[in-house]
């Protein structure tokens, strides 16, 4: 016969399993700790992975042989957008920090200084290594006041300092998806800038000259940009079979032939290619060279007749490039670009005294190009600002992979040359039925194996010759052609004998993202390092519906506060009463 156990007994064996069971716990946690101290690893339950370093960022970390220090000046009061960014860029850090003991930071609030003055001269400090101040309109009791940021962060690296942006900036987009896109842009921003500042220069790029093409002062923005990452130089072909490969015999074999550069920049020339200047870019394109084409088919500017008579013809260039870009895949159109979507320039309307009157009005022949695809050259790119664009169409190519990057707005139109530019479309106002799309192409990417321009048509002393190691197919590769050589062109100060930011219009005083597209552009090319993936990540903007907020507002502070204090009292009350019947002495 079992004998029942006494009620003090029962409560003798539950504390017994709460005192082991708590013991493991403790066992559980200690060996849990000391493992991790010999095993390392991070989880991450977020749906797009937001808290995870690409392989790219962890190596370039792990390898760093001194501290990278971050001097963050984005601290302080502001609103809660502005927070947002300041804590997953702490995060980020954080996260970088767990892989690597050489990242180190520091956060500071340029506007903590109490006198005026030195808050003064720190301002202008910060704005001289390049840091770029924002003006916020600050909500408080007694009214609204102006308050001045710099969402950006000074880094350095064994005695060198760059500026890095945390806010990137983009035209026409609303607020919270700027923000948005910063944070979702953070681990580029961070890894590039270690990256410029880490890496030695172990790439050669560059600019082809000898057709016309844009001079060394009207491109000396973008050059300064790619010469941190990049050996820049400027080469004229000049028929020269050697100017863009090496070319080292072997007896009796072909020759050993490898690109002298990386990638190649065309940008804008105005006279034909010969044919053997095509040649030579077209084996080099065969051997795996990277071409960036930048390309006018129209000769349009805004010159002085335009600005004496207020009108000017477009016309078609014969570059001789024509029949090249489309064996690769690419037709440039001898059409002009008219969007609604265009960066305004001031017209004189009329004189008061002898003082003349000036209002601007948009120019459609300066269209304004958002980028609308989620590829890693454009995603989160601040709007292109073009002069004189014209379309591209597609051309199926077997091998060749095409990707559209930039198109016009839906409310463009094409005008076909002779194309007659007169400031009489800015005294009227335009007919939208004569904008009505649909959206064209002015940027294109080509990726895979292209067939030679010069394909069966050589003489066989040439594509047998083992010095020249003709190839009639090329090996994997890539190139961009975009319609606009003026993207890439920078306006000079002959005052201050310093170019003007490339993509700075001087009449909105915005800088358009024509700097970061060329860069990218040329990274993805070139793509040593495998960062440019890093900008195709994406984080879901998780808005709420500020319509049903404002709405519902009382409820939803109801929910927020109440329901969760119900829910724990409710728990614990439903736990008691449990607790009590399961123990109950019996009667």
């Amino acid at each position: 016969m079992k004998l029942k156990k006494k009620p003090t007994d029962k409560k003798k064996d539950i504390r017994s399993q709460n005192i082991l069971q708590l013991a493991l716990s403790l066992l559980a946690i200690v060996l849990i700790n000391l493992i991790s101290n010999f095993l390392f690893t991070r989880i991450d339950l977020t749906a797009e992975k937001r808290y995870s370093l690409s392989p790219v960022t962890k190596d370039l970390i792990r390898n760093l042989d001194d501290i990278v220090y971050f001097k963050v000046y984005l601290d302080g009061e502001f609103p809660a957008g502005f927070k947002r960014l300041r804590n997953e860029t702490r995060e980020m850090l954080d996260e970088l920090r767990a892989y690597s003991d050489n990242i180190q930071y520091e956060f500071i609030d340029p506007s903590a200084i109490k006198d005026s003055k030195d808050r003064t001269n720190l301002y202008r400090s910060l704005s001289s290594k390049g840091l770029e101040p924002t003006e916020l309109q600050v909500r408080k009791e007694d009214g609204t006041s102006q308050q001045v940021i710099f969402p950006g962060a000074l880094v350095s690296y064994k005695g060198k300092e760059i500026p890095m942006q945390l806010l990137i900036s983009q035209v026409n987009t609303a607020p919270e998806v700027v923000l948005n896109n910063s944070i979702q842009s953070l681990e580029y921003n961070i890894s590039t800038s270690i990256r410029k500042l880490s890496k030695a220069l172990n790439m050669k790029i560059a600019f082809i000259e000898g057709q016309g093409e844009l001079k060394a002062p009207e491109v000396a923005d973008i050059t300064n940009t790619l010469s941190e990452y990049y050996e820049v130089e400027r080469v004229t072909i000049n028929n020269q079979i050697n100017a863009l490969t090496e070319h080292e015999a072997k007896e009796g074999s072909k020759a050993q032939i490898r690109n002298k550069y990386a990638a190649i920049i065309i940008a804008k020339p105005d006279s034909a290619f010969n044919e053997k200047d095509k040649f030579i870019i077209d084996q080099y394109i065969m051997h795996g060279g990277k071409v960036l084409w930048l390309i006018d088919p129209v000769a349009a500017s805004m010159d002085s007749s335009l600005q004496n008579t207020g009108e000017t013809m477009g016309i078609a260039m014969d570059l001789k490039l024509e029949d090249q870009l489309f064996r690769y895949g690419a037709r440039l159109n001898p059409d002009l670009v008219m969007d609604l979507s265009a960066c305004p320039i001031p017209i004189k309307t009329g004189q008061i005294g002898n003082q003349p009157q000036f209002e601007f009005f948009p120019w459609f022949f300066f269209p304004i190009i958002s980028p609308h695809s989620n590829h890693p050259i454009v995603n989160n790119l601040n709007a292109v600002r073009g002069e004189f664009m014209s379309t591209i169409d597609a051309i199926p190519v077997d091998g060749v992979k095409q990707t559209i990057l930039l198109t016009t707005s839906e409310y463009s139109r094409m005008v076909n040359t002779p194309a007659l530019v007169s400031l009489r479309y800015l005294k009227k106002k335009p007919d939208p039925r004569m904008f009505a799309g649909p959206p064209a192409i002015v940027a294109l990417l080509m990726e895979g194996s292209f067939p030679s321009l010069f394909q069966r048509r050589m003489p066989a002393e040439i594509t047998n010759d083992p010095l020249i190691g003709f190839l009639e197919v090329s090996k994997p590769t890539k190139m961009i052609v975009i319609s606009d050589g003026d993207v890439i062109h920078n306006y000079f100060d002959s005052k201050r004998n310093v170019p003007i930011p490339l993509g700075y219009d001087k009449y909105t005083r915005q800088t358009f993202g024509n700097s970061d597209l060329v860069m990218n552009a040329i990274n993805y090319l070139c793509d040593d390092s495998g960062l440019i993936s890093v900008r195709s990540r994406e984080l879901k903007l998780r808005l709420l519906d500020g319509t049903r907020t404002e709405k519902d507002k009382l409820l939803l502070q109801v929910l927020n506060t109440v329901l969760p204090i119900l829910l724990v009292l409710v728990f614990g009350i439903t736990r008691s009463w449990m607790r009590r019947r399961k123990y109950a002495r019996p009667a």
